[in-house]
């Protein structure tokens, strides 16, 4: 009997000792946001020089002797967590595709992957960003005036406080005219100027004395004085319109400024004796104060205003790696990038998504436990190993001595 006789006791309550901690982090992490769960495994270490032990035995082997238990960890990147509803704007989870991490840069150039979305708002300089909750910037593509940029770069939040109103250019209506009893009606129209925050464009119709199904058409204008590029408005026998099927009102507002809104007419009907308005749609709007900012379904961070208008900011870059089981774990809930790896590509975002919501761990409290008890009963059975090995040492020890 040696020393080495004690190799595998030795070499097995290392391992189990080592298997233990990581169910220990894997409990410990049950409750943070995008953790995989890790796990322990093991292998034979074996001897290194082959034996021959005889013709006559017939027992050959490539090794001497099996000589303990070595152990490697693995992080299964690949199995999702659950998705639940936290209520927070800048919460985002990935569901439905396991081959999918938003990316982040430290700030040094150094690109880390996650499934951690629960993300804040962190200003530096008088420039605030989108960074993990670990002060990791996120990476994505700025919006442009026709979509997004192509270059990865820092997500900053530069949505303006307030945005100015739009000037009314076009504006639709669906109404009736009254066919009886009624010798006028007044249509109004909320419009915009680049110098007006609103002000009521009234489209006037006054029967047309001595003509059948016509009406006179003029225009009442808060703020200023309107005049309209046709005098009459002409239904057909059935109720329909008849001509003409647009008309302009061409705006001098009070400021001295001027506009025109082109107006589609043709849905007004004269039937009855109800001047009911059905719709009325402008292109414009009203200025509006930044109301919130939150990131969709897209992963697109937009800025929502009060006059019910939205700004895009970015859009959030999500990556995938023709390997992604072999990412190297680095830190928290962060992975790198390896020569394992494969390419790495972006994933489109569109409906894998899921807003004001978190990942959760990985992490089976049932599974852990049971794992935990198979564990405590390996090292202790090793750990009796070693004592029975230490008895059978001593007693040769005094046999020699």
């Amino acid at each position: 009997m040696t020393i080495a006789s004690f190799i595998p006791s030795v070499t097995g309550m290392e391992a189990m000792s080592h298997a233990q901690e990581t169910v220990a982090s894997n409990i410990a992490n049950m409750n943070t946001t995008g953790y995989k769960q890790n796990e322990t495994l093991f292998y034979s270490l074996l001897g290194s020089e082959g034996v021959n032990s005889g013709a006559q035995s017939g027992l050959n082997s490539s090794r001497v002797d099996i000589t303990g238990v070595g152990y490697y960890d693995r992080t299964n990147i690949g199995i999702e967590g659950v998705v639940s509803a936290t209520g927070n704007n800048f919460d985002v989870a990935i569901n439905g595709n396991s081959n999918a991490f938003f990316t982040l840069d430290d700030g040094f150039g150094n690109i880390y992957y996650t499934r951690a979305g629960d993300f804040l708002r962190l200003t530096q300089n008088g420039v605030t960003y989108l960074v993990s909750s670990g002060g990791l910037f996120v990476q994505g593509f700025a919006a442009t005036d026709d979509g997004f940029s192509n270059t990865l770069s820092d997500v900053t939040i530069d949505a303006p406080q307030t945005i100015p109103q739009k000037e009314t250019t076009e504006a639709s209506i669906i109404a009736n005219v009254p066919a009886n009893d009624v010798d006028r009606s007044v249509y109004s129209i909320r419009i915009y100027s680049e110098n007006y925050d609103g002000a009521n464009l009234n489209m006037v119709l006054e029967k047309a004395e001595g003509k059948e199904n016509t009406w006179n058409l003029s225009f009442e204008l808060e703020d200023g004085t309107a005049v309209g590029n046709s005098t009459e408005v002409i239904f057909n026998t059935d109720g329909t319109i008849k001509t003409p099927q647009n008309v302009t009102a061409a705006i001098t507002w009070n400021d001295g400024s001027t506009s025109s809104v082109d107006i589609d007419i043709s849905a007004m009907t004269q039937y009855g004796e109800s001047s009911q308005v059905t719709k009325i749609d402008q292109n414009g709007f009203p200025s509006g104060n930044l109301e919130s900012l939150t990131i969709d379904e897209d992963g697109v961070l937009r800025a929502y205003y009060t006059n019910g208008s939205d700004v895009n900011i970015a859009k959030l870059a999500l990556t995938g790696f023709t390997a992604p089981e072999n990412l190297t774990p680095y830190n928290n809930t962060l992975f790198e990038a390896n020569g394992e790896t494969g390419n790495s590509y972006y994933v489109d975002p569109d409906g894998i998504l899921v807003p004001q919501s978190l990942e959760s761990s990985t992490v089976n409290l049932e599974e852990e436990f049971s794992q935990m008890i198979v564990l405590q009963r390996a090292y202790s059975l090793n750990a009796q190993s070693f004592t029975v090995n230490n008895e059978m040492l001593s007693v040769l020890v005094d046999l020699v001595s």
